[in-house]
């Protein structure tokens, strides 16, 4: 019986990792697609997103409240979990989509996927964790690999307005979020990673709040029917149900195999890029998403770094 159960969870563990990881991937082709079929600006689009959010992370916030044994939280770790949300989901976020104007969603999802390996370097340089010679193998596959598939994008979007920028305001989001990741790891076994997510997601939803009444001021927003359907799925699809599926996945297998099974990410963004935004496929992308989702996975496997895309 005992063993049974096991499984089960186990397999249960990878369907809603897996789910997770591909739900997630959504988000850049969602992105893409309502810039090209509403006429959003990226602060608007982000600010819909959250504002559907909200709600569920609100319900999350309030349960775990209301659960017998849960430690208050002190003052200070109100702090670094306000900072944390603000640092990691809203800035990096904001880049995220800002970039996204100029690029493709699936170079978009490559630059991305760096994160992993700055979130080594920073518990590196900053935590004092070592990095054994297989993580450093990995990262130099996975630069690699990025360096490919950006070749081969250069041959293609080079001359587009804004590409560089594009790219530069990707990278800094894969940045930002590997400063969250590394910070999120101090403070989930503090919190536990269900109520730190949620606390998080509420302080970045307040930053970006503020930032669109900051841009557009009140009253300042086309509240099409259109528009409004794309904050919904970017909400429910790409933010709400992955953001859980990955939690209760990684109870169930560990975040090693959670991180190594979320390696998928990248592939299928660039397959949904090419089915909705007729985004071409060619040789060298091929070749450089091969070398980042190993190198990746060889930092996963070792490290355990857990990947959720913001």
């Amino acid at each position: 019986m005992g063993k049974g159960t096991n499984k089960e969870l186990h397999w249960w563990g990878f369907v809603l990792t897996f789910a997770g990881a591909v739900l997630f991937s959504t988000k850049a082709v969602m992105v893409k697609l309502a810039y090209r079929e509403v006429h959003i600006d990226a602060i608007s689009l982000l600010m819909l997103r959250m504002l559907f959010s909200v709600p569920f992370f609100v319900a999350v916030a309030w349960w775990n409240s209301r659960q017998e044994g849960e430690a208050p939280v002190s003052l200070r770790n109100w702090g670094w979990v306000i900072a944390c949300g603000l640092f990691g989901y809203y800035a990096s976020s904001w880049f995220d989509f800002v970039g996204l104007q100029y690029i493709s969603a699936g170079l978009e999802r490559l630059i991305l996927f760096l994160y992993p390996s700055f979130t080594a370097f920073i518990n590196y340089f900053l935590f004092r964790q070592k990095l054994t010679r297989r993580q450093g193998w990995a990262l130099l596959i996975t630069y690699l690999g990025i360096g490919i598939a950006y070749y081969g994008e250069l041959q293609i979007d080079y001359g587009k307005d804004g590409f560089i920028f594009g790219s530069f305001m990707i990278f800094i989001c894969a940045i930002t979020y590997a400063a969250y990741l590394a910070g999120s790891g101090r403070m989930i076994p503090k919190l536990g990673a269900t109520r730190f997510n949620a606390y998080a997601m509420l302080a970045a939803s307040g930053g970006i709040f503020i930032h669109y009444l900051l841009e557009k001021g009140v009253g300042g927003f086309d509240w099409t029917p259109e528009r409004v359907q794309f904050g919904i799925l970017l909400a429910i699809i790409a933010t709400v149900l992955p953001s859980f599926f990955l939690t209760a996945g990684m109870k169930r297998i560990g975040s090693n195999n959670a991180a190594i099974i979320s390696s998928i990410g990248p592939v299928s963004t660039i397959a949904q890029a090419y089915i909705f935004l007729d985004e071409p496929v060619h040789g060298l992308q091929i070749l450089g998403t091969v070398l980042v989702v190993f190198g990746v996975t060889m930092i996963g496997w070792k490290t355990g770094v857990k990947k959720t895309s913001e």
